[in-house]
Order: structure tokens, then C-alpha cells, then sequence
């Protein structure tokens, strides 16, 4: 497989980092989680995704439920993407950039670091119901499978149901982890208040939230409906000011919950922002553990 994705993703950091961010954006990444993630048991339970050469057969009979050796490596962390799906993600941002795509490059500048400091990624998302999980593995080549892949799926999937995928999350996965759930307004006003305080109790939680355009102000288009709205509604003054007040609403809804749950997260319209705003997440991520 050309790693396609992971080379623009690799340009991407480089064409928009400054002054040696490169280091200090890799610094951000080792110095976040230092010690969080590491996990000294012998053994733990058994899940899809792992080796079956792993499983300790007598300790697992013993026990009556599969256990699985663990080895130093996984002492790694363990970094898991969860993307938001559905028409929505194929909208623009602002910018005028696919959400989709701003999602996947996103997405991938953290996976990448993941992969410098030698962490296990994986991702998990959701198609009109249909789960689509990617082991945690080391190798860029499973970073450029899962990215590709969703670029592929999230263009023919219509629904988006965050809460249900996260949910699939919590009842399938023990092993302590790094989730950034990279989404937007509509996706982080879906998710339940329990699902978010059943997850902070089990993972490091984080959030990147793709902006959405705006109605008015100039071209948009209709994902629902295949087709760009009338410039008599782009246009309105009137209907301006009332997607801005609805807009607020609910991104300060969106505010107060995550800041409910202690969950840091940011706030990307572009692909020259990201590297920029995924350094920032890092630091306050870093800075709450810390205090």
C-alpha cells in the first residue's frame, strides 16, 4: 500500500509548523500522557483484535473468561481515534474545506505522533450502523488503512450515531486508553451525559471539533439534498442572526457540558490550523492532569 495519506499528512505538519514546532509539538505529545497510560498486570481480558497466540490458556481456564499475556511493549499507550460519520462530515467548514477531510488529517497529525513515540492507534467509527473497528497496531500502514478506509466509508454513509458508537466503546474494550473523538457540533451535543461519565472513568478523553459553515455569507450547500441553497436564503440578514444566536446555543451547550465532565478540546476549520491547535489540546490537556 503507497502511503498516500501519511505523506500529505507528514507535509501537511511540516508546511504549517514554525520556529521548530516540529520538537515542540512531539514534546507536547510524550509529555501529556507520561505515566498515565502504563499498565504493570501480568494479565488482562482478552479483546477482539488480540493475538489468539496471547491468550494464557491455563490462566484463562482457571478464571472462566479468556485472559491475554501482557507484554512490556503495551506499556506503550494505547491511542484510539473515534470519528463521527454521516452526510454531515461530507459539509464544509468555513474555510471551505470538507469536514471530512479536515477530520481525517486531523485525525492522522495525531496518529503520526502516536506512531514517533512508538504508541499503539486504532480507530473505531460508525456507518449507518455498522461498527468499523482497527486494531491498536505500531505501523504506519495501519495508520494509512484506517484513514483511507474512512475516507472511503464516510462518503456513502448518510446517518451519524456518536453516542452509539462510543457506547460500543465502553461494553468492548477494558484496556485503559487515549480517546480523541474527532467530530462536530451536532456529534458532541448527541452524546449522552452517563456515556461521557461512563468513559472519563475509563479513558483519558479528548475532543476535536470540525467547525461547520455557516448558512449565510455565501455558497452553501445542502448535503441532505444534494444541491447548494438559494441565494435568497444565503443572503437574509434576518435568517444570518438567527443561525448565529442558534449556533451560539448550542456551542455553549456543547461548552458546558464538556467542561461538565473536565474533558478538554478544541476547535479546527482548516488544514493549516490543525497542527497549531492540536499542540494547544496537548498543553491543556497536560497542564489540567497536572494541577
Amino acid at each position: 500500500m503507497i502511503l498516500d495519506y501519511v505523506t500529505r499528512i507528514k507535509a501537511n505538519i511540516a508546511i504549517h509548523t514554525k520556529i521548530k514546532a516540529t520538537s515542540i509539538l512531539d514534546g507536547s505529545y510524550k509529555s501529556v500522557f507520561m505515566g498515565r497510560s502504563l499498565n504493570f498486570e501480568d494479565l488482562r481480558e482478552y479483546i477482539p483484535g488480540d493475538s489468539i497466540r496471547d491468550i494464557d490458556w491455563k490462566a484463562s481456564s482457571r478464571s472462566r473468561s479468556l485472559l491475554v499475556k501482557r507484554f512490556v511493549a503495551e506499556k506503550k499507550h494505547n491511542i484510539l481515534i473515534v470519528f463521527d460519520t454521516g452526510a454531515k462530515m461530507n459539509a464544509h467548514t468555513d474555510k471551505m474545506e470538507l469536514k471530512k477531510d479536515v477530520a481525517i488529517y486531523s485525525a492522522g497529525t495525531l496518529s503520526y505522533l502516536a506512531y514517533s513515540n512508538g504508541d499503539f492507534v486504532g480507530a473505531l467509527y460508525n456507518t449507518d450502523g455498522k461498527i468499523h473497528y482497527y486494531p491498536l497496531r505500531t505501523r504506519l500502514y495501519d495508520i494509512e488503512n484506517f484513514l483511507s478506509s474512512y475516507d472511503k466509508d464516510v462518503v456513502k454513509s448518510q446517518k451519524s450515531d456518536l453516542d452509539k458508537t462510543l457506547e460500543y466503546l465502553l461494553k468492548n474494550f477494558r484496556r485503559k486508553m487515549v480517546v480523541f473523538v474527532v467530530t462536530d457540533m451536532a456529534g458532541i451535543r448527541s452524546i449522552s451525559d452517563i456515556v461521557l461519565k461512563k468513559l472519563i472513568c475509563q479513558h483519558d478523553l479528548l475532543f476535536i471539533n470540525i467547525n461547520d459553515a455557516n448558512v449565510t455569507g455565501g455558497r452553501s450547500f445542502k448535503v441532505e439534498n444534494n444541491r447548494y441553497l438559494p441565494e435568497f436564503i444565503t443572503s437574509s440578514k434576518k435568517l444570518a442572526q438567527m443561525e448565529k444566536k442558534m449556533k451560539d446555543e448550542i456551542l455553549e451547550e456543547n461548552k458546558k457540558k464538556l467542561l461538565h465532565h473536565a474533558i478538554i478540546s478544541t476547535d479546527i476549520d482548516s488544514k493549516e490550523d490543525i497542527t497549531l491547535k492540536i499542540t494547544e489540546l496537548l498543553e491543556r490537556h497536560r497542564y489540567a492532569q497536572s494541577h
